[in-house]
């Protein structure tokens, strides 16, 4: 038992010490953007500002020529859109592939993951010119479409939702229940902690994601936050500090759906060991 409690200790301060180094980078970026610009680049280097410049670096980041603002809704027009798109399609995809019967399910379900093989830049042409000619491009309407289905998504639900009983699926059908009733009243909320994991990542996705809006997005003002952020580095990129404040700004929205929804996650993974 001791050798357990020590190995036990070791492992947490090994993991503990990991977690300061990868918070370290996160920590630099938000002492940046509290600093002048002449103490940014200080060696040995300064945690603690000296000077405070909160007020001027974010008011220049928020209120300056750049609409940040107005690129920051854009993303989180589109994120939240895209994100909750994203889990119905894949929610009912993998309940139908886990608990409606049907001829070819399973070979269905392999085609569709056979898709995730393929690399998203092999379909860009492809996807640019049906968009075009769908009149889905340069407009949110088409970038929340593009990552509206998830194989990730469905594959994942789809495990958790084999592992609810088909007794109990039997029993709701026996009590007159049709499928659309079964999933949406026992089956989403057995699943919840799935739905929460699978909803951080597609909003972090894409949130983060370059590639598309930068490709299918011509107006300026229908920007999303990562082009954003490329047009603010190139009028201000030589002052490290007003990037970091609009760095820490960018990733405020991650921080918060992750708090919020850690303990769905935490649940998920718990659950997903027990029934490996």
């Amino acid at each position: 038992m001791k050798s357990i409690r020590l190995n036990r200790v070791i492992i947490t301060a090994l993991m503990g010490i990991a977690g300061i180094f990868f918070i370290l980078p996160f920590l630099w970026m938000l002492s940046a953007s509290f600093k002048p610009e002449l103490e940014v680049m200080t060696y040995p280097i300064q945690w603690i500002p000296s000077t405070w410049k909160i007020i001027e670096n974010y008011s220049q980041v928020w209120l300056g020529t750049i609409p940040f603002g107005l690129y920051y809704l854009n993303s989180i027009k589109v994120a939240l859109l895209t994100t909750a798109l994203s889990l119905i399609i894949s929610a009912m995809a993998a309940y139908g592939f886990s608990k409606v019967n049907f001829k070819g399910r399973d070979v269905v379900f392999m085609l569709v993951l056979a898709t995730y093989m393929i690399p998203h830049q092999a379909i860009l042409v492809p996807q640019f010119i049906m968009f075009r000619w769908l009149g889905l491009f340069d407009n949110h309407l088409g970038l929340v479409l593009l990552g509206a289905s998830g194989v990730l998504g469905t594959f994942l639900l789809r495990q958790f939702f084999m592992g609810v009983h088909n007794e109990i699926i039997e029993s709701a059908r026996i009590d007159g229940a049709n499928h659309w009733r079964i999933f949406f009243r026992i089956g989403l909320p057995l699943v919840k902690p799935a739905l929460a994991t699978y909803m951080i990542l597609r909003f972090i996705w894409t949130w983060n994601d370059y590639q598309n809006p930068l490709i299918f997005l011509r107006t300026d003002s229908l920007f999303t936050l990562q082009l954003g952020i490329r047009k603010f580095a190139d009028f201000n990129g030589e002052f490290y500090s007003l990037m970091m404040a609009g760095a820490v700004s960018a990733i405020l929205p991650l921080l918060i759906i992750f708090i919020a929804g850690q303990k769905q996650v935490i649940e998920g993974v718990a659950s997903g060991s027990v029934k490996g």
